[in-house]
């Protein structure tokens, strides 16, 4: 386990507690930010890398499907200086220490800079006209509750901004995780065993959800050493299906994201579909079920299937969950 965060086992067992509590500190936060009239204005710019770059998917979405304009950025795929722009930029990084983050930031006025960190004394919070914190939650080094926290967040940014009104249904999110929770639990050893011996996984979303396909394909990665991939379904509908083939898939979506994974299943793929629908299993095919949520919600248990999954199919591997191979000393700064 790497210094300064708790094990993945710790950070699961505590997570919806954890989601509970910080509903309330989250939520006063992003509306005192509103009060302030720093929630208004052009459509935001996240920035991130990593997981906290998928973790700002969904808030993309929701403030695009309210009609403004909103994007996200990698912060390490940008040149700098950033250009000008009158859309403020919103730094997300659950150490407060992404180099790359922290470099795009330190080449735009500090007006436009807004920081989503979960550590509030670090150098991007620091050098941020508004930082909004999540509470210096204790973390695993595979990001846990750091990564829901932060989507319930930027969610509630993205419902925020320009007058807009934070859901109150935010508040039930504690309860659906530990309800999911069971679900998995009971299900857990056939849903490794579609993953353990596989030579790949291919994560696909529906576009609202990319982000838990890119960060369920980092979480294999990290955690179970498979090598993943993720991406929108439609860009997988774009030929990089054709190779499938001795790996697994893993699909979060509705009705298209369902008849993919019939097509998948019936092919003789592996294939776990996270959905909200109703889907009857079949042979090389599981389901499971998620509740009707909005966009901004629905991947924090999309990120729970997907830490239950990589977490269990690293120990079937024979793996330790908490051991990373490799070690860099230059994404984050001191």
């Amino acid at each position: 386990m790497v210094k300064g965060y708790i094990s993945l086992a710790e950070a699961r067992a505590a997570q919806a507690d954890r989601l509970a509590a910080a509903f309330d500190a989250i939520g006063g936060e992003v509306a005192n930010a509103q009060k302030t009239g720093a929630l208004s204005g052009p459509g935001p710019i996240f920035l991130g890398i990593g997981a906290s770059f998928a973790a700002s998917a969904a808030a993309v979405w929701t403030l695009r499907s309210r009609g403004i304009n909103s994007f996200r950025l990698n912060a390490g795929e940008y040149p700098l200086p950033f250009p000008a722009t009158s859309h403020p930029l919103i730094g997300v990084s659950q150490s407060g220490k992404s180099s790359e983050t922290l470099a795009v930031f330190n080449s735009i006025d500090r007006s436009l800079r807004i920081s989503v960190v979960n550590a509030s004394e670090s150098p991007i919070a620091a050098i941020s006209a508004v930082n909004i914190s999540l509470g210096a939650l204790p973390d695993s080094y595979a990001s846990t509750i750091g990564y829901t926290a932060t989507i319930m967040a930027l969610g509630m940014i993205a419902e925020a901004w320009d007058g807009g009104v934070i859901d109150p249904s935010w508040s039930a999110m504690a309860t659906a995780v530990r309800t999911l929770e069971e679900t998995l639990a009971e299900r857990i050893g056939a849903l490794v065993g579609q993953l353990r011996d596989a030579a790949y996984v291919d994560c696909a979303a529906v576009a609202p959800s990319i982000g838990s396909a890119e960060v369920g394909s980092l979480l294999l990665r990290e955690i179970a050493r498979l090598p993943s991939t993720g991406m929108s379904t439609r860009q997988y509908l774009h030929g990089a299906m054709e190779s499938a083939g001795g790996g697994a898939h893993i699909l979060f979506g509705d009705a298209r994201e369902a008849d993919l994974a019939r097509t998948l299943a019936r092919a003789g793929h592996e294939t776990i579909l996270v959905s909200p629908l109703a889907i009857t299993g079949e042979k090389h095919l599981s389901h499971i079920p998620l509740p009707e949520l909005s966009a901004a919600q629905r991947p924090i248990l999309e990120a729970i299937v997907m830490q239950t999954l990589a977490v269990e199919t690293a120990m079937a591997r024979g793996l330790d969950p908490d051991a990373f191979v490799f070690e860099h000393n230059d994404t984050k700064v001191a």
